[in-house]
């Protein structure tokens, strides 16, 4: 919107149908079943967007436990695109609860001011990832590029004190850099796994074709984590 602001008249006018079929095909992509949740998903709701007209915008329909999980979607009644590739989610009188944009294929991305990052993303994909988190809950082994093990820790699916993310244990006799790291929680976040110190450092590691986590940037003496 603001680069089309500095175009010339005859541009803007001439790029409008586009921008119009934009919006158009935005809209019939977004029909259907979706989860709204903190970017984590320990809190989640399924909303579905409907292509019926509502009094302003279209229709939806909200979970029943939506209000209880994510509070301000009780104020939610209706959902429109706003521009080309706004997602907004409005109340009864078309005042914006909450805008999302599309930050990869299917998954959108919006910011509640002094809540935080909220994700929509199709309903199979979610789950999907949510079968990917279960999957990582366990003992693990890390090690060098060689195969030497270096440290072992254990992913939970307890939920840590900071949002979204849940605890994670090292294992006695681990070496250095891993000791004094010291991860204490976990999570998943775009198909990475990052793993958090008390002091804030975060380690993201990679799923490779090996079915193995590996740390990146990755080195000549990767830091790879192995299922125990």
């Amino acid at each position: 919107m603001m680069r089309a602001v500095g175009l010339a008249l005859g541009l803007l006018l001439t790029a409008a149908p586009a921008h119009a079929q934009d919006s158009a095909t935005l809209k019939k992509d977004m029909v259907g079943q979706w989860e709204l949740s903190t970017t984590e998903r320990s809190k989640t709701c399924v909303v579905t967007l409907k292509p019926d007209a509502a009094p302003r915008g279209m229709k939806l329909e909200l979970e029943p436990g939506c209000a209880a999980a994510l509070p301000f979607t009780r104020d939610i009644a209706a959902w429109t695109v706003k521009g080309l590739d706004i997602v907004r989610l409005e109340t009864a009188a078309g005042d914006p609860v909450i805008d999302f944009t599309e930050v990869e294929s299917g998954i959108f991305e919006g910011l509640r001011a002094n809540e935080g990052v909220y994700i929509l993303q199709n309903l199979a994909a979610a789950r999907s990832l949510a079968k990917s988190m279960e999957q990582m809950i366990g003992d693990w082994s890390m090690v060098r590029g060689s195969g030497r093990p270096i440290c072992s820790l254990t992913l939970t699916n307890n939920e840590a004190s900071t949002p979204d993310n849940f605890q994670a244990f090292l294992k006695p006799r681990c070496e250095p850099p891993v000791a004094g790291f010291g991860p204490t929680t976990w999570r998943l976040e775009r198909g990475a796994l990052l793993l958090t110190a008390p002091t804030g450092e975060i380690w993201r590691f990679e799923a490779d074709d090996n079915a193995q986590w590996r740390k990146t940037p990755d080195t000549a003496d990767p830091l790879i984590m192995l299922r125990q």
